[in-house]
This record gives structure tokens, sequence and C-alpha cells, in this order.
């Protein structure tokens, strides 16, 4: 419970609010992105290494949750502070939901390659920055960028399969 708790207290309702609206934004952009998607993308060839699709939504409701309780936490120790640790997440979190429409649903996969090197960039700046502030906060942001170099080379051999 300790992980839960800033400078010694817990408020409940807003770590709900960090923690939910990436996941329900999540779970919605994933809906938009991949409804009517999925038959095209069961066709394509994939690299040896692709997990079976019931793994990507456990890891990425797990990472939407982590990255969520890192905001909680940084929040939480620069109330009342400017908040440019803030903005670099909402832009990461921006791009994470915008690569789901250009793989899938726009089919975009080396644009989407791009944009995911982009994504894991600000990933990186936005854990350093949450570092600076909350070391907890920076380390909960690690399986994150362990989890998008694997999707950057997963989305790389996939975009170069089906050239």
């Amino acid at each position: 419970m300790e992980l839960l708790k800033v400078n010694g207290k817990m408020d409940t309702k807003s770590l709900a609010k960090h923690v939910l609206v990436p996941i329900i934004g999540g779970s919605i952009t994933g809906w938009l992105a991949n409804r009517h998607a999925q038959e095209k993308y069961k066709k394509l060839k994939k690299p040896s290494f692709s997990p079976p699709s019931a793994v990507f939504p456990i890891a990425w409701t797990t990472l939407y949750g982590l990255m969520g309780l890192a905001k909680y936490r940084v929040s939480k120790q620069q109330e009342g502070k400017r908040k440019k640790e803030i903005s670099i997440y909402e832009l990461q979190l921006g791009l994470n939901f915008l690569w789901s429409f250009l793989f899938f649903r726009w089919e975009l996969r080396g644009t989407a390659l791009v944009e995911m090197t982009v994504l894991l960039g600000a990933i990186a700046l936005t854990a350093y920055d949450f570092f600076q502030v909350d070391r907890t906060a920076g380390t909960l942001m690690i399986p994150y960028i362990g989890w998008v170099i694997f999707a950057l080379s997963l989305n790389y051999a996939t975009w170069k399969l089906n050239e």
C-alpha cells in the first residue's frame, strides 16, 4: 500500500482518476481502431516472436495502470507547482493512442513505426522527468519502455513481412 501513498497520504479519488483515464482511454481507442481491422490483421504474416492476441489486452491494461499510478505520484508531489512533466506525459499518451489507428485502422504500418519511435522517445523523456520528481514514478515507467521496445520490433517485422 505504500506504493499508493505520496508523502504518507493516499488520495483515493485522484488515484482512481489517474489510473482509469489511460485504461479507459486505451480500451476505447483499441476498440475504435481495431473494429473491423482484426480480420485483416489475422491474415498478415507475423514474426515468430509475435505473442498470442490474448496477451495484448492484459499487457496494455497493466501498463496503462502503471503509467496512471506514476502520473498520480508525480501530480501529488507537484501540487501547486508548474507541471512540465504532466504535459510530456499527456503527449506520450496521445501518441500511444494514435499508434493503434495508424497501424490497425489506417494500415500505415511504416508510418506507425516512425510514430512509435517518437513515442518511445516521449516515454523515455516522461520516465526521466518523472524520476526527477519521484523515483518510484520514474521506475513505474520502465516496463512500459520495455514493452514499447518489443512492440517497435514487432511493428517493424510485421511491416517488412507484409510489404
